[in-house]
Parts: structure tokens; sequence; C-alpha cells
């Protein structure tokens, strides 16, 4: 006996409305990561922002004032590291040629293919500037988006609040959590750095390696960078090091290996749980899936949105609990 299924045009306009919803959102998913980092340097700024317009500054005043600080700050440890980083990394480049020349050399590869290679590289300049040029723009729309968002961040709660009827307090509870999260790991994210930074240049004084500030800056820098950067930092360490020693190339490598091994096993899991409350096990799944679904981004932005999702869970199954 065959059965006969209906299926009413109401659900067939639901699951054409889902179906396009996930097109839309996949179509625009570059965008929907700006906004999303938007939303977490908002969150990081907005409690300086909320002192200052305890003093009776404007708002839009404060949020200037907040950035022309950040500006004044970064500029003022610019200039204490630049000096000695500029030299370092201009004698390091002076000096790069002569090494990849004995690396060459001792490995016996053939330079027509590396200049090959390099060719190609110069050719693409074009489209090298032309990324450089757009991921400024990049900056400055999220730098402007995150400027409205601060101006307006009352508004837009009590607007998302609003699409909840009956639940307005709810959620605006539920913003105030996810923002203290998200700054929170903003500045656990940027004291990673620091630490990554300041492991790898003592590392290397230690083991006598020209360039150790310029490598290390790298270091801090790409540690932001999930998996792929520390690899990619530890690139020139190596190679400087294989051209004094090739004992001491792999040491240096077994150094960076092991300041990776400690960031994911232990700095970054117990920075993040201070930071965000989620559990060590937790952040390590969250970049491992974040990494697969949307790449490097996906991977960076993992944690914040693993932090966002157990907010909102948490949240359900206690409201599940008092109905």
């Amino acid at each position: 006996m065959t059965r006969r299924i209906d299926i009413s045009y109401k659900t067939v306009i639901f699951i054409a409305i889902f179906i396009l919803a996930i097109w839309v959102t996949y179509l625009i998913r570059d965008l929907l990561i700006i906004l999303f980092v938007a939303v977490i340097l908002t969150s990081a700024l907005s409690p300086l922002v909320g002192l200052l317009t305890r003093f009776k500054l404007p708002k839009s005043l404060s949020i200037a004032v907040v950035y022309l600080t950040l500006v004044a700050i970064v500029a003022s440890l610019l200039a204490i590291i630049l000096p000695p980083l500029v030299e370092e990394t201009r004698r390091l480049f002076l000096t790069i040629p002569p090494y990849l020349d004995q690396l060459l050399d001792q490995a016996a590869i053939d330079k027509s293919v590396l200049q090959s290679q390099l060719s190609s590289i110069s050719g693409n300049a074009f489209s090298i500037t032309l990324s450089i040029f757009s991921n400024l723009l990049t900056i400055i729309f999220l730098l402007v988006l995150t400027f409205y968002l601060l101006l307006e961040r009352e508004d837009v709660e009590r607007r998302l609040a609003a699409l909840f009827v009956g639940k307005e307090e709810m959620v605006r509870k539920l913003i105030i959590q996810i923002e203290e999260k998200l700054g929170g790991w903003l500045r656990g994210q940027l004291f990673l750095s620091l630490i990554i930074g300041v492991l790898t240049y003592i590392g290397l004084l230690i083991l006598g390696i020209p360039y150790a500030l310029p490598l290390a800056v790298i270091a801090g820098i790409l540690e932001v960078v999930p998996t792929i950067g520390p690899i990619i930092s530890a690139i020139p360490s190596v190679l400087i090091a294989l051209t004094l020693s090739p004992v001491l190339g792999i040491v240096v490598g077994v150094l960076y290996f092991a300041i990776q091994q400690l960031e994911n096993h232990l700095i970054v899991p117990q920075v993040m749980k201070r930071a965000v409350g989620l559990n060590p096990l937790i952040v390590i799944l969250a970049i491992a899936i974040g990494g697969r679904l949307l790449g490097v981004a996906g991977a960076l932005l993992a944690v914040p949105m693993a932090v966002v999702i157990q907010i909102i869970a948490t949240e359900i199954i206690k409201e599940r609990k008092i109905a």
C-alpha cells in the first residue's frame, strides 16, 4: 500500500526562502566576516568610549579621542621599536641573497628554476599592489563601520531586542554578555601575540641568530593566523640558521615547533579560557572546525564565534528549564 505525501504551498515557500537565505549568506560571507570583526572591535572599544562619555564629552568626540589615543600608542611603540627593527631588517634583506646562494650551492638546486619563479612573482607586481590597495580599503571600511557601530550602539541593541517580542530584556542581557566576551577575546589575542613575540625573541637571542628582533616581530604578527602563521614565520629564521650551521637550522626549527606546541596546547587554551571562559578543548575544536569551514579567517574568528554560540545556547537551555 503506497502512502501519499502532501506538501503544502507554505512548506514549498519556506524551503525556497530558506535555500535563498543560505545562498545569499554564502555570497556576502566576506561582508559578514567584516561585520563580525567590526562587532568585536566595537565590543573592545565601547568601555573606553563609555568612560569618556561620563566626563560629559559628546559620543562622537569620545570615539575620535579613543581612535586618536590608539593611534598615538601604536605610533609611540613604533617609535621605540622601529629604528632597531628597520636597521636589522635592512641588514637582513642585504644578507638574504648571499644566504640563498649559499643554500642553493649546498643543496645543489638549479638557480635558473628559482630565477624563473622570482620572475613570475615580479610579473604579478600589479596584482600584488591591487591586493594591498584592496586590503587597505577593507581596513578603512572596517574602521568606519566600527565608528558608526560605536556611535549607534545603544540604538542598534534596542532595535535588535525589539525583534524578540516579550523577551527584549533577555536579549539585551545576551548582547551585553556577548560584547564583554568578544572584547575579552580581542584583548587576549593581543596578549598572545606579545607572548609569542617575546618567547621567539628570547629563543633566537639565546641561539645567537642574527636579526632576532624583526624575526620575533614577524612571529608575533603572524601568531594571529592559526596553524600556517607560525610555519611561515619560522621559514626565514630557519634559512638564516642553516647558513650558519645545518645543526643550528634544525635547532631553530625545533624552537619554533616547541613554541607552536606550547601555544596550541597550553598558552592559547589557558589565555582564552581566562579571557572568554571557554573550555580549552572547545577552543582547540573551534579553531579546527573554523579553519576547515572558512579557512584562515574562520580559524582566526572561531573562538569569538564559539563564544557567541555558547552564550546563546546556554540562555536557551536556561529558558527551557524555567519553562
